[in-house]
Order: structure tokens, then sequence, then C-alpha cells
């Protein structure tokens, strides 16, 4: 049993964790996703909208399990994975600029930018989109959800479903900062047509290359910024013909650069990752 654990504290655009090398904590890692929600309390313990543990893979050249705040587990996480690769390189666990990383969504592929050594930001290849009902997943007739009515609250919204690993549900407002994301964010994540619960994405379409956003994050509540979510709100817009392939997704903590490739189909997400302090923590 683990009386201590050293960590580091990171985030992409807000979106914040802690951090820790389980290549040199193998033991801990029971302790650490049951006391993830302690250590993700931001007044009795470090302070985070997730946990990233660092492990080793058979199939990879690393793993990474994400523990939401509320103890829950993700299968990917886009701000995370900035965070991940930024971690690996600069602390010298890698000296490769691209890399494969296992996750529960499958194996994702971190490029990084590096400007004088330093990682300046990360290209992560997030692979394909997953759009049929079941891949969400999502309870009804097989197909595609596009822009399809959903009954919450008194109140009917336009979902188009999307999962990059994780469920995503992609609603388009007129004025996303006005939206009362608390309210309905909470309600449309445990609604009874994700059997799994879903991520909920308010995007307002400014042009057609600029879209901002904002997330009730599964497992979190709202956080200041959601990867996985920005790519899948880019693949929405794209489906109801809102935008081009390639925009800027603004978020409350900054802004991401996302391309859904023509080519490979696959959806490319460019941003930051900031390392903030590190320290020791009782288990």
């Amino acid at each position: 049993m683990a009386s201590e654990i050293q960590f580091v504290k990171m985030h992409g655009l807000g979106n914040d964790f802690v951090v820790v090398d389980c290549l040199t904590h193998p033991y801990a890692v029971p302790e650490l996703v049951v006391a993830a929600e302690h250590l993700c309390d931001r007044r009795f313990g470090i302070g985070g909208d997730g946990v990233l543990l660092l492990l080793p893979s058979q199939q990879a050249d690393f793993r990474m399990r994400i523990i939401n705040s509320d103890g829950s587990e993700a299968e990917m996480c886009g701000n995370g994975m900035r965070c991940f690769a930024k971690y690996l390189y600069e602390h010298g666990l890698t000296t490769k600029t691209r890399f494969t990383v296992e996750t529960l969504a499958g194996l994702i592929t971190p490029l990084l930018l590096i400007d004088e050594g330093h990682v300046r930001a990360v290209q992560v290849d997030m692979g394909e989109p997953r759009l049929e009902r079941a891949q969400i997943p999502m309870l009804g007739p097989e197909g595609k959800v596009v822009s399809e009515p959903l009954a919450v609250d008194g109140e009917t919204f336009a979902v188009t479903a999307v999962s990059m690993g994780n469920p995503h549900a992609v609603i388009f407002v007129e004025n996303v900062q006005t939206f009362p994301v608390e309210r309905y964010g909470p309600l449309i994540e445990t609604n009874t047509a994700f059997p799994r619960k879903t991520n909920v994405e308010f995007t307002q379409v400014d042009n057609s290359r600029q879209l901002r956003m904002r997330v009730w994050e599964r497992g979190s509540g709202v956080t200041l910024a959601c990867g996985t979510g920005a790519c899948a709100t880019l693949v929405a817009a794209v489906l109801n013909g809102l935008t081009e392939r390639t925009a800027t997704v603004t978020l409350p903590g900054g802004p991401l650069d996302i391309d859904w490739n023509e080519d490979d189909n696959h959806v490319y997400m460019t941003g930051p990752a900031t390392e903030v302090f590190s320290g020791t923590v009782a288990l």
C-alpha cells in the first residue's frame, strides 16, 4: 500500500488533470482509481476534472486510463491525451515525437510539435468518428442520428450524435454564452436514450470555419474544454451542412483546431497542453 505518491498537475485549455506515472507506481493503480474522486476535489484534494494514469501497454507504446472526477472511467479524453503526450516527452519517458497510446477507445496517435526542446502543441489523430446509432450508443432505429428531436424537461432539442470512442450529443444553439448548460446538460447526459450516458456539447456557429462551444462532460459536469467534444462538434457541424471540414472550435478555455480529413476520414485535433505544478500526495 502506498502512503505517498508523486503527481503532476496539467491542463489542456483549462480542462485539468492529476497525472500519475504508474510505470513507477504500479502497485498504486487500484488505490488511485478509488481515490480519484477525492484527488479531484478542489477544496479537499489537488483539484481536477480527472486523473490520468500512465501505464505500460502490450499493444502500444503506452497506455492511458482516465478516471473522471466522479470516480467513473472514461474511454478517451482529447485534452487529457495532449497532456499525457507532453508529459511523456518532457519527463524523458520517450524521445519519439509520434507514438501510440492504448485507450479504452482504441489506439490513439499523438504528434508532438516541438519548439526548442519543449512541446509547443500536440496534434492528435483521433481516428474515425463513429456515426451509427448503435456505436454511440443511443437507443432507436438503425442509422445516423442527425438533428433528431429529443424531448427534455418540456423542451425539444435537435441532437446530432457522434462517438469519438466516447459518446457525444451535439446541439446547435443561437447564443452559447447565455444558454443554460448547467440546467440541460445533466438532464441530457442521463437521458434514457443514452444507455451509457453522454457528453453534451452546446454549439454556436459563427461562420463556416468558426464555432463556439460549451460542454457538459459525462462524469465531470461543466469543464472549460473537451477535446473529444470539439472533434464531435466539428463532425456534427459538417453533417448538418454548417461548416467546412476544417474549423476552429473555441471553448471557454481557448481554441482547438479540428480537421476532419477527407482522405482517411480521421479527425485531427491540435492544441496546447500545460504543466502547472508537481508534488506528492498521501493516498
